[in-house]
């Protein structure tokens, strides 16, 4: 609402125009408010909010790839993310090549399929490097078959797997890959005029390149669609981020190996004495028999105990914990 002018104001705004001060024709141009154009064919489901989160959560899975794929395929990779943008899926299904690898993934508990797309040329490279080859490319495109798709697809259910950290601060999810298609009339998942979010993925494995697009239908993140944004992905992050640290910090401490020992007692010879040692000499300690043990965790004299035997091998058991102001 409008602020209310008093009598005064009115008055005055009443005199000047009759006054020619002020022009109605400005006035009616100032209020004029700009008309933005909707296309409801396309509708705009994605902001530019959601499509750089998405970016960031992906940017994240392509370090995972670069760090997790040079174990297979024994070559370096590198993955970075190059773009995002909102499309139909009549767009994406029409850019497709033929043939294209098509990975279609589903996430739990989202509803729904993604698509992975991995273009030809990078699909032939993993082939040949998981035979052992250098990972070079066909010079002329042809349709896969069954042996080089199951080596294809053991590659693309190690990348689909690490789906799951990126998408954590988002929502627990359990990517699992579906199947393979080549075609792309087999992968219709929605319906073609579905608006979906696309992020292409330049993969680079040794001296080749590709693109990788996921495909990410609305259907798919409506459920999360309000926490696709940077504010509460960096603040899920943190939160997640300082107690993973803290689980891991108490895990490592609690594996740590501590050197222990337990001093049955103490003696002083001479350097002549300790040099003619024989077996079956008799060295003369400060303890009795009956007396505790001080037991020492590094350096520190931390507890007392009783000496003894477990089995065949010596022990002590622990009768006192000396704490820090004993």
């Amino acid at each position: 609402m409008g602020e209310v002018l008093s009598q005064n104001e009115i008055d005055s705004l009443l005199q000047a125009l009759s006054s020619g001060e002020i022009d109605a024709d400005e006035i009616k141009e100032t209020e004029k408010r700009l008309v933005k154009p909707y296309d409801f064919a396309r509708p705009a489901k994605f902001s530019k909010e959601h499509l750089r989160t998405l970016e960031i959560i992906f940017e994240h899975y392509g370090r995972l790839l670069s760090t997790n794929l040079p174990g297979y395929l024994r070559s370096n990779v590198l993955a970075e993310v190059v773009n995002s943008e909102a499309a139909t899926y009549s767009e994406f299904t029409n850019a497709l090549s033929n043939p294209v690898l098509l990975g279609i993934v589903s996430m739990p508990p989202l509803q729904g399929n993604i698509i992975i797309e991995l273009s030809a040329n990078m699909g032939y490279a993993i082939v040949d490097r998981m035979l052992g080859g250098k990972g070079v490319i066909l010079e002329k495109n042809r349709e896969f078959t069954e042996i080089e798709l199951s080596i294809v697809e053991r590659v693309m259910n190690m990348a689909v797997n690490l789906l799951r950290n990126p998408w954590k601060n988002v929502v627990e999810t359990e990517p699992r890959l579906e199947r393979i298609e080549t075609n792309s009339q087999f992968a219709q998942i929605i319906s073609p005029s579905e608006m979906i979010a696309i992020v292409t993925i330049n993969l680079k494995i040794g001296p080749v390149q590709g693109l990788i697009n996921i495909c990410l239908p609305y259907m798919v993140l409506e459920d999360v669609m309000n926490k696709l944004n940077t504010k509460f992905w960096f603040s899920n992050m943190q939160t997640k981020d300082e107690s993973s640290h803290e689980e891991e910090i108490q895990e490592r401490i609690a594996n740590a190996e501590l050197p222990i020992k337990a001093v049955l007692g103490n003696s002083r010879i001479s350097v002549s004495d300790f040099m003619n040692l024989q077996t079956g000499d008799i060295i003369k300690i400060n303890t009795k028999v009956e007396q505790e043990l001080d037991v020492y965790v590094g350096n520190i004299r931390k507890f007392t105990a009783l000496p003894g035997a477990s089995g065949d091998a010596y022990a002590v058991r622990i009768t006192s914990v000396i704490r820090e102001e004993q």
